[in-house]
């Protein structure tokens, strides 16, 4: 089994003290070998903790003296030390099914694994998923968990993931549930496939038999250039809109009959149909900010308000797990971390500091659906003096419009020839760790450009 490597060290922490060093490899916490970074930080809760490290090729046996609960200060390679358990399935409205070659390859990684649901919120389909899992779960209380639904009637969920324990994996939810795990639902919606009356379906067997789900996320499925499923298509604005009308139906009986509505659209429905988002308190919280669902609704509160709307929750899904790497949502943006920042704590390079210096024009630069966003909110506020370019997403193709997904490469082709005089500012959701999903950097673009906080008041200040 290969071991967790230290890859930062937090001054005058626990660790520090105990002199271990960047570049350790932990070999047992407490005399047990962690099979992961959950089962690392209950053995490193203790006051006392006992570590065997390998450094080049010496072992050493250092103790970490410290308060009970105290964080130890380090921050491994990865999140899993044994394996990822990686997908079985072969759903073909699988994004990384359509990645293009050439990326990094841990892009290219299709996890079902229950461990990286609760460190990262990843969705898994529980068709991996084992009594053993279960009982872990239950026992450490591994909650919330993010589970992929797609569809409650068997044979249709079956055909969806190409597995056919689809079919019956789903058990495992309402084991869950009835252990009092808080879990979360996603249900990607393929034209054709489980929209309409598939979706009704579904729907009603989530009142019948998982209404204690936390919440139900309807979200339209991804089609990039590089899909090699020929039946993949996008919505078009009238499928958005009957998407829109059955959750907003089963919302109602949601409300009627659980107090709470559950289901909700992404906002990229609403952009497809033509309608103006729900207000912010529809939401509920926003338990699936991070899934595409109301992030244009606290965007614009926070906006018009200068508070952010969602204190606390900016790294996403994941549970704050004491050396956990900074990975997915939890990566921090612009610049890579210091090796002196084990919690994703460095600053960003060419973050927005303030208002734009007298005389200085401002640009937004987003991906499509941003821009939709962004030009109506500007326009009510009375800045339409600031400029938004929509950014074409060439790399990917197909509907994929969200600035997540800009590639530094279709950034840079839309600011060729650009004013020079003009200030620049990109949503840090387009980087992770500094780095574009091309591989690209701030460094690479044709033009000098300043990272803003995906958030409304962050734009708010920036942009004075």
């Amino acid at each position: 089994m290969p071991f967790p490597q230290v890859t930062a060290v937090a001054q005058a922490s626990a660790a520090d003290r105990a002199g271990i060093a960047q570049g350790d490899e932990i070999r047992s916490v407490n005399g047990v070998v962690p099979r992961d970074v959950i089962e690392y930080r209950l053995l490193v809760d203790e006051p006392v903790v006992e570590l065997e490290v390998a450094r080049g090729q010496l072992l050493l046996e250092l103790v970490a003296e410290k308060r009970a609960g105290e964080p130890l200060g380090i921050e491994v390679s990865s999140p899993v030390f044994d394996r990822v358990r990686t997908c079985d399935n072969h759903c073909e409205f699988c994004f990384i099914y359509q990645l293009p070659k050439g990326l990094r390859r841990s892009l290219y990684v299709k996890d079902d694994d229950y461990r990286l649901s609760f460190l990262y919120g990843n969705f898994t389909t529980l068709t991996r998923f084992t009594e053993l899992d279960l009982e872990r779960v239950v026992a450490e209380r591994l909650s919330p968990l993010y589970v992929s639904i797609h569809a409650t009637d068997p044979d249709v969920r079956a055909r969806m993931l190409r597995n056919r324990r689809g079919a019956t994996s789903l058990r495992w939810l309402r084991a869950l549930l009835d252990h009092g795990i808080e879990v979360h639902g996603q249900i990607v919606v393929c034209p054709g496939v489980n929209d309409g009356e598939v979706l009704h379906d579904t729907l009603a067997g989530v009142l019948e038999r998982f209404p204690e789900l936390a919440s139900a996320a309807a979200v339209p499925l991804g089609v990039s250039r590089h899909s090699k499923e020929p039946q993949l298509r996008p919505h078009t604005a009238e499928e958005a809109a009957a998407v829109l009308d059955i959750v907003e139906e089963w919302q109602g009986r949601f409300s009627a009959g659980l107090g709470r509505r559950l289901v909700h659209a992404s906002d990229e429905y609403y952009l497809l149909a033509g309608r103006p988002f729900p207000p912010p308190a529809a939401y509920e919280g926003f338990p699936q900010h991070e899934n595409g669902v109301g992030m244009a609704a606290a965007f614009a509160a926070s906006f018009a308000s200068g508070r952010r709307r969602l204190e606390g929750r900016r790294g996403g899904f994941f549970q704050s797990v004491d050396g956990a790497p900074a990975v997915g949502y939890r990566a921090p943006a612009g610049a890579p971390p210091t090796s002196s920042a084990p919690t994703g704590a460095a600053a960003t390079a060419g973050a927005a500091e303030g208002a734009p210096a007298a005389g200085v024009r401002t640009t937004l630069v987003t991906g499509e659906y941003g821009a939709s966003v962004l030009r109506p909110l500007l326009q009510r506020a009375g800045r339409g003096e600031v400029e938004v370019l929509a950014v074409r997403n060439e790399f990917f193709g197909g509907n994929t419009a969200v600035a997540g997904l800009l590639t530094g490469a279709d950034i840079s082709r839309a600011l060729v020839g650009a004013d020079r005089a003009r200030r620049y500012l990109l949503p840090d959701v387009c980087l992770s760790n500094g780095r574009f999903l091309d591989g690209l950097s701030l460094a690479d673009l044709p033009l000098p450009v300043e990272v803003v906080e995906a958030d409304g008041s962050a734009l708010a200040r920036a942009i004075g």
